[in-house]
């Protein structure tokens, strides 16, 4: 007897979760891509098992008004991993989309920020409310470890080590790294928890280094509007996200003359060539620093 496509979602994400173990944000991804394959049957009265070569390009077809081509290409790869699930647990007789190509995607460099407009980024915080204080100590610590914004907002007591100086992040696939903090991140993050984190605290207990006003986890959306607010005191006119820190910190470091190795590391990839990305970000600075001030630029 024929599943309902939401049994067979089901049993996906139990799969995805239980079997496989991937990463909340893995499977967050997959769901979202999946709702929306999900509603486009829905409204057409049709089931997964049915599906078909033609359907999945209208489908995708009509995703291009709305979704970048990496999204495509992504929720593609969704689809694609969905049904190796069922046909490989015989739920459907045939994956019919097996050997369905990605979209093409562009070469995009990722967008950083000059050192000048970190460093008016990251003094934006009124540090003398415990709120602004804590937004100091995030920022520092973000641009000082590249950490992902999941990464800093699951950050405990007993990942950080103040003392000795370095953080220990769980990355993707429950993966560990330690990546080392600067001074300055040091020093904000201890006056965070000194004179900061217990008044936000109040009477809520948590284990999390970073709470919300209310005293519990913040929300990935909720630490994007603190970036969109401090971006406007501090006057940066370009589209800046959490993740802008991040492509700053490994494109400066690598400016500074790190090597693309222990910059690997620190950013938790798995491979390296999705590191060497920076490298073309670094190049393009010091062309541009050489035409500037080399007399014959």
């Amino acid at each position: 007897m024929a599943q309902s496509n939401n049994r067979m979602l089901d049993q996906f994400y139990q799969y995805m979760v239980v079997e496989r173990r991937l990463a909340d944000n893995t499977v967050e991804a997959y769901s979202r891509d999946l709702a929306r394959f999900h509603d486009f049957y829905e409204k057409r009265g049709g089931s997964f098992a049915d599906a078909t070569r033609l359907e999945l390009l209208e489908f995708l077809n009509a995703q291009r008004e709305v979704l970048s081509s990496r999204s495509l290409a992504r929720m593609l790869s969704s689809i694609r991993t969905f049904y190796y699930f069922l046909a490989n647990e015989r739920l459907i007789g045939k994956n019919p989309f097996f050997d369905m190509n990605s979209p093409r995607i562009g070469h995009k460099l990722p967008s950083v920020l000059s050192r000048s407009d970190i460093a008016d980024l990251l003094n934006a915080p009124d540090t003398e409310t415990p709120l602004g204080l804590r937004d100091k100590a995030m920022l520092e610590l973000l641009y000082a470890t590249g950490v992902r914004v999941s990464e800093l907002l699951s950050l405990k007591f007993t990942n950080v080590n103040l003392e000795a100086g370095f953080v220990i992040v769980v990355g993707k696939g429950s993966k560990e790294r330690i990546v080392p903090l600067g001074m300055e991140a040091i020093e904000r993050v201890r006056r965070y928890i000194n004179d900061g984190r217990g008044r936000i605290a109040g009477a809520q207990k948590s284990t999390l280094l970073f709470l919300n006003r209310s005293g519990s986890r913040m929300s990935r959306q909720g630490f994007w509007k603190l970036i969109k607010r401090y971006c406007l005191v501090a006057g940066i006119v370009k589209e800046v996200s959490p993740h802008t820190l991040r492509h700053s910190f490994a494109t400066h470091l690598l400016e500074g003359g790190a090597d693309l190795r222990s910059v690997q590391m620190m950013l938790g990839h798995s491979d390296i060539v999705t590191t060497q990305i920076y490298t073309h970000l670094a190049q393009d600075s010091l062309i541009k620093m050489h035409e500037k001030y080399h007399p014959r630029g």
